[in-house]
């Protein structure tokens, strides 16, 4: 049986194969994975919103897109992980309040899927699927042995998808 890691709000967490890191919950939060297939390592952090404010320190670097990948990309070599073989996967980033969210124009969710395109292709980590977007929330569990990332969720039939 595979150890299963959860990752809290605000949190991220490193592991290898057989390992499975999971997390809960997330609306406008978005689920980034970085995968090594190579080495089996991996990462997984449930961000909340794209940057700090200016001026903001950063206590909690798994708190916002931006500093989770770049504090991912620098602790997985550790793990063995090669940043030339790491490829991305995004989960959550729902506009949970649409009516809410376009009333005011903010689209939260949508802003931290697009951070986290942004700044993956910056560093030039490909990004192989992501399922985010949409008005509903998920969880998501990385699998070290395949890299397969297991999305549930309850819109619809679906229950379950693999990307």
């Amino acid at each position: 049986m595979s150890e299963r890691l959860r990752v809290g709000i605000a949190e991220i967490k490193f592991g290898r194969a057989p390992e499975v890191l999971v997390t809960y919950g997330l609306g406008s939060c978005l689920s980034i994975t970085l995968y090594d297939p190579r080495t089996r390592t991996g990462a997984m952090a449930h961000t909340l919103l794209p940057t700090p404010r200016p001026g903001q320190a950063e206590t909690r670097p798994g708190k916002f897109v931006v500093s989770a990948v770049a504090a991912m990309l620098a602790e997985l070599p550790a793990l063995g992980a090669a940043s030339r073989n790491l490829e991305a996967k995004l989960v959550g980033g729902a506009n949970m309040f649409e009516s809410l969210a376009l009333a005011k124009g903010d689209l939260i969710g949508e802003r931290n899927a697009q951070a986290a395109r942004e700044i993956l292709a910056k560093l030039g980590v490909p990004l192989a699927a992501e399922d985010t977007g949409g008005n509903f929330g998920r969880t998501a569990e990385l699998v070290l042995e395949t890299g397969e990332v297991r999305v549930r969720s309850l819109r619809g039939a679906e229950k379950c998808r693999i990307l």
